[in-house]
């Protein structure tokens, strides 16, 4: 057997992020960045009025100076006005201070106050003195031209495509999302709506791998279930478009194990045990295609354990993100439990803020799909631990 490490870093090293391509700044929410977004021209781009008021020569704007109204300038007008000694020129919030000014006195700070007026009025009373260059956005003072607005690697979010769009940019280099097919095999499986007869169940896993998948942040093309016919899944398999394929069942080493019947020894795919409970028949590799294919066991725990240890970090990975591992805490077990050493345990629990305790009471048994409802996290325990014991501290991966 290998351990989980090993099994991980194998994945993870053939598992690249997929080509940057140009895409639409409109459509990228939830996308990584594949390339710094510089400004194009200073932020703010010119001098511009903090507030609603009036553009002044900062020495004639003394306590009690009545000063002529000589101009309006709206945002986005390009008036540059004159304003000899004296004077001030009505202006708003945003718009371009006029050459002449200094600072800009609130509408407050007047004798006015903040009466809305259609027409600029013919004169003000200063009530309150501005300071040199006050409410006045300097050109260039939160960014220079040719300055990195979101740095490559950045998952795009409102404020991120907000300030790429201020830096003059529509379209960006992005890593597009994988699209991922699933693949559950078995002659036993049935849908979830039908009514089994003997040896026959309801078929859970492509319900929680599309799922899993688009948490991810991935997107699924294609959600298939085969027999166990090798004829049959390989059609399907010739018939995909998809960037990574993820198959559930026959990975073991059964007599009708068809996953590995069709798969094992193309192109670098290869099929091991890992060390870990449950999980522990698992495949990997890229196929004649250069596709990445997972292939994973039948249980539903384990389906559900094996993406999050190996599936989930390599479909982020694809996308670009950085941040590919769910977050980890410590916790103390607020009960005991015995286990077989020689596997790591990844075992579904439930964790507040001080302690941890098995989401089911069964144990960690591969079958147990129900404990999953309950889940909260996966407490991973060491291959040579054989025992928890109440106390004990424990480590958890955090799943919301």
């Amino acid at each position: 057997m290998i351990t989980v490490d090993e099994h991980r870093s194998r994945i993870l090293d053939a598992v690249p992020p997929l080509p940057a391509v140009a895409h639409l700044h409109t459509d990228a929410t939830g996308l990584v960045l594949a390339e710094d977004v510089v400004n194009r021209w200073p932020v703010p781009l010119f001098h511009n009025s903090g507030m609603d008021g009036y553009a002044v020569h900062r020495a004639d704007a003394t306590v009690g100076a009545t000063l002529r109204v000589v101009g309006d300038v709206p945002a986005g007008s390009p008036d540059d006005p004159p304003m000899g000694p004296g004077e001030a020129i009505r202006i708003m919030t945003g718009a371009a201070v006029p050459t002449a000014a200094d600072a800009v006195v609130p509408l407050e700070h007047t004798d006015l106050g903040t009466e809305v007026r259609a027409e600029a009025p013919e004169s003000i009373v200063i009530t309150t003195e501005p300071k040199d260059g006050a409410n006045i956005r300097r050109a260039g003072e939160d960014m220079a031209a040719g300055s990195v607005v979101v740095a490559a690697g950045s998952v795009l979010g409102p404020w991120q495509l907000s300030a790429i769009a201020s830096a003059g940019h529509e379209t960006i280099r992005v890593h597009r999302k994988p699209r991922v097919a699933v693949i559950s095999t078995g002659s036993e499986l049935i849908d979830p709506s039908g009514t089994p007869e003997r040896g026959q169940i309801p078929e859970s896993n492509s319900v929680l791998l599309a799922a899993a998948v688009q948490q991810a942040g991935a997107e699924v093309c294609a959600v298939t279930r085969v027999p166990d016919d090798e004829h049959a899944l390989r059609s399907v398999l010739a018939g995909l478009d998809a960037d990574a394929v993820i198959l559930t069942g026959g990975a073991s080493v059964g007599a009708f194990d068809v996953v590995k019947a069709v798969l094992d020894g193309t192109g670098s795919i290869a099929f091991t045990t890992v060390a870990m409970q449950p999980g522990k028949p698992q495949g990997f590799g890229l196929g004649d295609d250069g596709i990445p294919y997972f292939c994973l066991p039948g249980n539903p725990v384990s389906v559900a354990v094996s993406f999050e240890m190996f599936v989930r970090p390599a479909l982020r990975r694809m996308a670009g993100h950085t941040a590919i591992d769910r977050p980890r805490v410590t916790r103390r077990a607020a009960v005991g439990w015995r286990r077989r050493a020689g596997r790591m345990q990844i075992l579904p629990v439930v964790f507040d803020d001080q302690t941890v305790r098995p989401a089911s009471r069964g144990g960690s048994g591969s079958h147990m799909v129900a404990s999953l409802a309950d889940a909260t996290a996966l407490a991973l325990i060491p291959a040579e631990v054989d025992h928890v014991s109440e106390g004990d501290l424990v480590t958890v991966m955090v799943l919301s």
